[in-house]
């Protein structure tokens, strides 16, 4: 029997397989038909399909953070890749994994210049840390191969991989191999004996941290250093950070920088792993951009292409810091009654979360206090904003929860945040995704409101109230919920929240709990 021809669409979709890759998030277009064929005969590969983009992106880089590995998404030419580029920008942030598989006119056709024609390359480079077009079928395969290892680093992100329609429909396809992944970084022992040093002669010393730091093995170390003098703090958006009982706790870096300023004051050393120094997420009028006290000197252990698990290790060991007892006893809060707030959201959710939960945080202002509350709570994995684009909350979710199908999904969202990417919902019905959705309704943007008075923009007047402001209509988030087949309700007490919250978490299937709360 003669061996079947690859077209270029198979020998992508099979390399990436071959390459352990099994989930793929699309929303797929006329060129990207022969890639749908393909992925339906590459049977290893699970294909989820969103109704906007900016799901799909979100929903590969929740899986990433999870599982470890790449997904795959699929978008439909340079419009496609647009649409998702917030959440792609936000993956960057995240140094997670990811691999964009983005379709393209045939190259005959290019020159003509079409509707959808664009320039793919020039949309996608800036938020790939690789990228390549396969204007050639014999290249599909290896290209692949090449953008699965290239995904991992040596700083890890989103690449994009770009596929014209006739390299995807023609044969000729060939299978590209297992990839060669790279391996991160590690500090030098003279890099951690210099640190070790600088410590010694430091009064206040802090290390910033970041990346594998913030897994358990990472924070175990952290706990040594912080009782061998050494205060840590984590950025304040990460990618993913163990927590919960047992369970080292770093402090974490205000978001405002006159609070983040204030509250480093004294500290004359300023150590960063896996990370880089910290700056503020916007200027503001006579606020500083880099939040370094003056007179703190700072030392560099390596960026988000080291393994900062190990640097805090080694540092650790070098410092002869001695192992510490739990840090974090199990502990929960009584239940919680009266007004409904965040503070009285954090403490159901610490109440009730199982063992092993997945929180996706996109609460914006509310989220805090849930964050605070659930420092003692059973065992679990926290996922952050870490680009500052909102609505990430709900496709992150979907993603973490197809990565772990046997796991909780908690996503905290605000009304405003959850609206950029409420189609995440629909597939989380069609997938059956264990997430419990929380949403934040106070009809407003509270964050920018607050941002309006630091600015020194002026008083609001009617025009600036209205665009900070999502009520008039109020958007009735159990209807939305509904209508697209998630179990849903609204609150407005923290006895009704405690109850709502207890009841999804012993059950399976998406729920969402809308939680009317201040603005």
């Amino acid at each position: 029997m003669a061996e079947q021809k690859l077209t270029g669409a198979d020998a992508l979709v099979s390399t990436l397989a071959d390459n352990g890759l099994d989930a793929c998030f699309a929303n797929p277009g006329t060129s990207e038909m022969h890639l749908v064929t393909a992925l339906d005969r590459e049977t290893r590969i699970k294909s989820v399909l969103c109704l906007f983009e900016g799901v799909a992106t979100g929903a590969a880089d929740g899986y990433a953070r999870i599982a470890g590995k790449p997904a795959m998404t699929l978008l439909h030419l340079g419009a496609g890749y647009l649409n998702g580029g917030a959440n792609i920008h936000n993956a960057k942030r995240a140094h997670t994994p990811m691999i964009n598989v983005i379709g393209d006119h045939a190259v005959d056709h290019r020159k003509y210049d079409a509707p959808l024609n664009s320039d793919i390359m020039g949309l996608a480079g800036p938020n790939s840390v690789w990228i390549k077009s396969a204007d050639n079928v014999k290249a599909t395969g290896k290209l692949a191969s090449e953008a699965f290892a290239a995904s991992f680093g040596p700083v890890s992100g989103p690449v994009s991989l770009i596929l014209p329609a006739d390299t995807a429909w023609l044969e000729g396809g060939e299978k590209g191999g297992k990839a060669q992944l790279p391996q991160m970084r590690q500090t030098s022992a003279e890099l951690i004996a210099e640190a070790k040093e600088a410590i010694g002669k430091a009064k206040a010393p802090v290390i910033l941290i970041n990346g594998t730091a913030l897994t358990e093995q990472g924070l175990a170390a952290a706990a040594r250093l912080k009782a061998a003098g050494v205060r840590v703090i984590t950025d304040t958006f990460y990618w993913k950070m163990r927590r919960g009982a047992g369970v080292f706790a770093p402090d974490r870096m205000q978001y405002f920088a006159e609070g983040a300023m204030s509250d480093l004051e004294g500290a004359d050393l300023m150590l960063v792993a896996g990370t880089s120094l910290p700056a503020a997420f916007f200027a503001y009028p006579g606020k500083p951009s880099l939040l370094v006290p003056e007179g703190c000197e700072t030392l560099d252990l390596g960026g988000a292409d080291t393994d900062s698990a190990k640097t805090l290790l080694a540092l650790a060991d070098a410092m002869g810091a001695a192992d510490i007892a739990d840090p974090m006893p199990l502990r929960k809060p009584d239940a919680p009654k009266g007004d409904l707030n965040a503070a009285a959201v954090g403490a159901s959710v610490a109440r009730h979360m199982p063992e092993n939960a997945i929180v996706s945080d996109d609460g914006v202002s509310n989220s805090l206090p849930v964050f605070l509350s659930t420092m003692t709570a059973e065992p679990h994995d926290w996922m952050m904003l870490t680009g500052g684009a909102i609505g990430q909350g709900l496709p992150l979710a979907l993603g973490a929860a197809v990565a772990a199908p046997d796991r909780k999904v908690i996503a905290l969202t605000g009304d405003g945040a959850g609206m950029y990417t409420n189609q995440a919902l629909w597939s989380m019905v069609r997938e059956g995704a264990d997430v419990t959705t929380i949403v934040f309704v106070n009809h407003t943007y509270r964050i920018l409101n607050i941002e309006l008075h630091r600015t020194g923009a002026g008083n609001p007047g009617p025009t600036a109230k209205d665009m900070l402001a999502i009520g008039e209509p109020d958007i009735d988030w159990v209807s939305l919920a509904e209508s697209m087949g998630v179990e849903a309700t609204a609150v407005t007490t923290a006895e009704d929240f405690d109850e709502a919250f207890e009841k999804a978490m012993k059950s399976s299937g998406p729920k969402l709990i809308a939680a009317i709360v201040p603005g």
